[in-house]
């Protein structure tokens, strides 16, 4: 299997990436409200990233406490799949 058939998979099997619309107003406290109803406790928060770990199984996620500022796309999606969830399973917790 070549590169280009890999990367084919690969990116077929993504979720789409959240559009700026979905994105906007997605600010940290909701997304660490959803990590606290999926069952990750506050571990510690180191300068500006709070850290949640999941009891049951030891994951972890990091959220980035920037007051002010929303998550990234980008960010956002990282943080939605180490939640273990999809795009929109994310979307309909909020």
């Amino acid at each position: 299997m070549g590169f280009q058939s890999l990367k084919r998979t690969f990116l077929s099997r993504r979720s789409r990436l959240p559009r700026e619309s979905e994105t906007s107003g997605r600010d940290e406290k909701e997304v660490a409200r959803i990590a606290q109803r999926l069952g990750f406790k506050f571990r510690r928060q180191t300068g500006s990233h709070a850290i949640y770990v999941c009891s049951e199984d030891h994951r972890r996620v990091v959220i980035p406490m920037h007051a002010g500022r929303d998550l990234k796309p980008k960010t956002l999606r990282g943080i939605i799949e180490d939640l273990g969830l999809t795009v929109e399973e994310f979307q309909r917790m909020l």
